[in-house]
C-alpha cells in the first residue's frame, strides 16, 4: 500500500514542471503546421490509372467509396483484330464522414490510382458535404508529396527493368529495319542503269 497522498504529489509535480516550460503555440492559420511525410489527410485520385476494378470499394470496411461506370467498345488495334470492351469511370466519390482513414483502399489498388494527401483543411458545416466527388479528389492528387528517393544500393524495380528491356528490344528492331533498308538501297544502286541500247552503265556492267 502506497503512502497516502503520493498520487496527488506526483500530479502536482508534473503540473509544476509544465508551468515552468515555455509554451510553443503555432498561430494557425497564419502559420501552417509542419506535417510528417506520411500524414493521412485525405485520399487523392489519379483518375488516369483507375480501371474501375472495384477492388477498393469491395475492400473498404466502411463501404464509403462509391463508384459508377459504363462499358465502351474499343476498335481493334490492328486490321482483322477483335473489338474489346473497357470500363469507363463515371463517378468516384468518398464519404469522409464514414472513412476511418485505414488506408486499405490505397494498399489494395493494383494500379496506383489512390494516394494519401496531407491536405486536412476540408471541414464542412453540413455532414452531407463531406462526400467528395472525383473532381475534388483529383485536386487533392496534386498535393500528394513526391515519394522518397530509392536507396542507390537497392535493386532496380522490376517495372523499370521490364520497361527498359522493352525499349531496348524496340530500338534494336528499328535499327535492324534501318540497316536492311540501307542495304537494299545500296544493292539497287550497284545494279546500275541500262542505256537506250540495253547495255548497263553501272559499276561492273558490260559496255
Amino acid at each position: 500500500m502506497g503512502i497516502p497522498g503520493s498520487g496527488l504529489a506526483k500530479g502536482l509535480a508534473v503540473t509544476l514542471r509544465t508551468m515552468t516550460r515555455k509554451s510553443h503555440t503555432a498561430q494557425y492559420p497564419d502559420a501552417q503546421p509542419e506535417l510528417p511525410p506520411r500524414t493521412r489527410g485525405v485520399i487523392g485520385l489519379f483518375e488516369e490509372n483507375c480501371t474501375v476494378c472495384m477492388l477498393c470499394a469491395r475492400e473498404c470496411p466502411d463501404w464509403c467509396i462509391y463508384i459508377d461506370s459504363h462499358k465502351e467498345t474499343v476498335p481493334p488495334a490492328a486490321p482483322g483484330g477483335r473489338e474489346r470492351s473497357r470500363n469507363v469511370l463515371d463517378r468516384f466519390a468518398i464519404d469522409f464522414a464514414l472513412c476511418m482513414y485505414c488506408g486499405i483502399c490505397i494498399e489494395v489498388c493494383p494500379f496506383d490510382a489512390l494516394f494519401w494527401s496531407p491536405e486536412f483543411e476540408y471541414a464542412e458545416e453540413d455532414i452531407r458535404d463531406l462526400t467528395h466527388e472525383r473532381d475534388k479528389l483529383r485536386e487533392w492528387m496534386w498535393t500528394v508529396p513526391a515519394p522518397p528517393a530509392l536507396d542507390p544500393r537497392a535493386e532496380e524495380p522490376k517495372e523499370l527493368a521490364a520497361a527498359r528491356k522493352a525499349a531496348d528490344k524496340l530500338a534494336a528492331a528499328e535499327a535492324a529495319q534501318a540497316a536492311e533498308a540501307a542495304q537494299a538501297q545500296n544493292g539497287r544502286g550497284s545494279e546500275g542503269d541500262e542505256d537506250g541500247n540495253g547495255n548497263r552503265t553501272g559499276n561492273g556492267a558490260a559496255s
